[in-house]
């Protein structure tokens, strides 16, 4: 049985929670026995995500639990899974974010502007939809096949649509259809991009991508020569992942979906689906593109800069609590993207380029725990005070001091307080990044100064100040499953922020 399991581990993850949505249709109707169930299914991707953090050779190089069966022979794409130490911690990421989500679900219960969307028939729907969501996410970090990586890529769209559409705000149309016109759009030249890749090189395998696709060098495709050819290609794929990162200038879809998505939707939209641009950066772009890369690594440095200072000074800026938290994804992202730059123009084999990298990986873990956390209570807030209105707020710290610790706890976290997980991630970013574009690193301080301001901001208006006489009586703390929600998230933010090795080491190896 042991065997089995292992030879099969990452499709029993990849696709245990498609089957637990399908499963979802042939229970009784009951709201309490459907969750009860979505929860216990998405833990079962986590108990095998776990299983593979600990099977997994973190000294070994390369790429381990390979599975390959041939899927679409006529063109030459396979079902080719398989997993290194980039990828597992997102695969952890994604398993362990989608179960407190589902927690936090409350589709019927939340009051909702406009038109009566939710109610006891849309639960199954909604519990189905997150569960293929998760599916999608998952496939993205284990695809080793490019064709099968954009299918993946694609099935997330539509249910995080859906859930969006279905079950958000006043305003959910205009951002649902905003989301998936921009990732939709941006995805065409991805697709564009496989296909030109698949005609010049003749496979879809990653691995065997890696190496004959940088050294294709002479001739010509489609009239045009192939360097050519080979920059049209990275800029299809680089838009496309830049747009779902959000990279500035193509973060506005951003704010939107968050502000009008479920508490459970923002929370797997910041954790997991926005690291899906970042690894397809580090996954895709860097290694079947390092000519490139390095060509307009200073270009691509210049945008992370930008979402870095103006994501911050953005979120700054707002006072509805739950943008003040999106905005804060587009600043936080940025890191990400000005790692991968500094990686690209200086090497990943050379001591900056690897140092940004490590960093880079790390920093989408930890955001990923710290901006699931922070929707997380946003939602809660609103839940109780039915206001995400920060000047509405003020005072509440004695009302709810359970709730005041873990949301200083968590939004320091996200500051990058010495001792806590975005510390290390961000500081990794900036000591490589510093070597490779020291001007450029130099302004993104500038955004970590207004980082300090927005947490700042949010906690002060949240929790001091005079209570205003509306939330006297009030009944404000946070429960318990908002709580159980929380404490997997804060534990982690913290083992990382004490003990960064546990997961370095073994992100360090892959990248070397």
């Amino acid at each position: 049985m042991t065997d089995f399991i292992l030879d099969h581990l990452l499709s029993l993850i990849l696709w245990t929670p498609a089957l637990a949505a399908a499963l979802l249709f042939l229970l009784p109707g009951r709201e309490r026995i459907l969750k009860a169930f979505a929860v216990g299914a998405s833990l079962a991707p986590l108990a095998f995500s776990i299983f593979l953090w600990l099977s997994y050779d973190g000294a070994a190089a390369g790429f381990q639990f390979e599975e390959r069966l041939t899927w679409y022979a006529a063109i030459g794409s396979d079902y080719h899974l398989a997993v290194d130490g980039i990828s597992i911690p997102l695969v952890l990421l994604a398993a362990l974010i989608t179960p407190l989500a589902l927690l936090m679900a409350v589709p019927v219960r939340e009051p909702r502007p406009g038109p009566a969307v939710a109610g006891p028939g849309k639960v199954r729907i909604f519990l189905a939809l997150f569960l293929l969501l998760e599916t999608g996410m998952l496939g993205v970090f284990l695809s080793m096949d490019l064709l099968l990586f954009f299918v993946f890529w694609e099935a997330g769209l539509v249910p995080m649509y859906f859930l969006i559409q279905q079950w958000g705000g006043e305003k959910r149309d205009h951002a649902a259809l905003k989301f998936l016109l921009y990732t939709m759009g941006a995805s065409l030249g991805f697709l564009l991009a496989i296909q030109v890749i698949r005609l010049a090189a003749g496979s879809f395998d990653l691995r065997a991508l890696i190496t004959s696709w940088p050294a294709l060098a002479d001739g010509t495709l489609f009239g045009l020569p192939l360097s050519t050819v080979k920059t049209l290609t990275f800029w299809g794929m680089t838009i496309a992942f830049a747009v779902k990162v959000p990279l500035w200038p193509f973060h506005t879809w951003l704010p939107d979906a968050h502000t009008e998505a479920p508490t459970a939707g923002s929370m797997i939209l910041a954790g997991v689906l926005l690291k899906l641009g970042g690894y397809g950066f580090i996954r895709l772009v860097l290694p079947l593109f390092p000519a490139e890369s390095a060509q307009f690594a200073p270009a691509l440095a210049v945008l992370a800069v930008a979402a870095i200072v103006l994501g911050a000074l953005a979120s700054w800026a707002q006072n509805d609590f739950k943008r003040l938290v999106a905005y804060s994804s587009v600043n936080h992202m940025g890191f990400v993207i000005l790692g991968v730059a500094a990686a690209a123009l200086a090497g990943t084999d050379t001591a900056a380029g690897s140092f940004a990298l490590r960093g880079a990986v790390l920093q989408m873990f930890t955001h990923g725990l710290s901006a699931a956390g922070m929707f997380l209570l946003v939602g809660a807030l609103y839940d109780r005070a039915h206001t995400r209105n920060l000047e509405e707020l003020g005072g509440l710290f004695p009302r709810a001091p359970v709730y005041g610790g873990i949301l200083i706890f968590t939004a320091l976290g996200s500051l990058g307080l010495p001792g806590l997980g975005g510390f290390i991630s961000e500081l990794m970013v900036i000591l490589g990044s510093w070597q490779v574009f020291p001007l450029l690193t130099g302004i993104a301080m500038i955004g970590l100064f207004f980082t300090g301001a927005y947490i700042l901001k949010a906690i002060g208006k949240v929790l001091h100040g005079a209570l205003p006489d509306r939330w006297k009586d009030a009944a404000l703390e946070i429960g318990a499953r908002e709580a159980l929600a929380a404490a997997p998230l804060m534990a982690l933010l913290l083992a990382t922020g004490v003990w960064p090795a546990w997961i370095l080491n073994m992100i360090g190896t892959a990248i070397r």
